[in-house]
């Protein structure tokens, strides 16, 4: 037997279910019928922004490989003038050592295996500019010193020089002869009296003791407290000297060289 609906109830639900249709009618009608009045000129707008953007990506693009262009062009620019203005560097010639010409008559100085044999006090022959000092020989200092004043640094050709003034033997330093030498090095010197370190310019000059000649570093220094203008150190006595406490004046230098410093120097 099939169910049947009572009357009653049939009406009831055709009448809803009428209602749901008219409602989803109208709501449909309602967003269907949205005014569509500016769409088109909203897409135009898009469309022309887009373009827009486009262009200014297209010459953003073109500005920088020109800027790219450019630098390399400056760049190698520069590279070339480099290239033709700096000339290749030349080293300078290497300066020879060269002692005085020993004299026909050498001196005089005794030897035990090969080395000078020298007393606590010598006679130090400065080649250029001829002078004789009365030297004294401390194996206790290491670098070997002469008196020197109005010591000034200069350049010459790209390397550092010195211009110093050394005195005359014999004339109370009355007088001074004026040298100039190519800087060797600095030294820190540090003296018991003193309580800082003192740094001094250090040169190479030529000189003689007896028949031995030498070229050797020498500290410029003020040595007016001093009792001799010349200090001879281990940098000289090494492998060289021997010092006898019990003499002085163990060498002799040879007679030119005297007769030299007697007549004002400058050979």
């Amino acid at each position: 037997m099939g169910y049947r609906f009572p009357k009653a109830r049939t009406l009831t639900f055709l009448a809803i279910t009428g209602l749901a249709v008219a409602l989803a009618g109208c709501s449909t009608d309602r967003y269907l019928m949205v005014p569509k009045d500016g769409l088109e000129d909203v897409r135009a707008t898009v469309k022309t922004q887009r373009a827009t953007l486009v262009t200014i990506e297209e010459n953003a693009n073109v500005r920088h490989n020109q800027l790219l262009t450019d630098n390399r062009q400056s760049t190698q620019t520069i590279l070339d003038a480099i290239a033709t203005q700096v000339e290749k560097p030349v080293c300078p010639p290497v300066k020879e050592k060269v002692c005085p010409p020993i004299p026909k008559d050498t001196g005089r100085a005794d030897r035990l295996k090969g080395k000078v044999i020298v007393g606590e006090v010598e006679k130090f022959y400065l080649a250029d500019p001829g002078l004789i000092y009365t030297a004294r020989i401390d194996s206790g200092a290491e670098t070997s010193s002469i008196h020197a004043q109005n010591i000034k640094r200069f350049e010459r050709d790209g390397s550092n020089w010195v211009r110093f003034d050394v005195p005359v033997p014999g004339t109370d330093y009355e007088q001074w002869i004026t040298l100039e030498r190519e800087i060797s090095r600095r030294v820190r010197i540090i003296q018991s009296a003193a309580d800082e370190a003192e740094r001094r310019v250090v040169v190479e000059l030529q000189f003689a003791i007896g028949d031995h000649q030498q070229v050797a570093e020498f500290t410029l220094a003020d040595r007016t407290n001093l009792t001799h203008e010349v200090l001879i150190g281990r940098n000289i006595l090494r492998d060289v000297m021997l010092i006898d406490v019990g003499k002085e004046y163990a060498t002799e230098l040879p007679a030119s060289y005297r007769e030299n410093a007697e007549s004002g120097g400058n050979e």
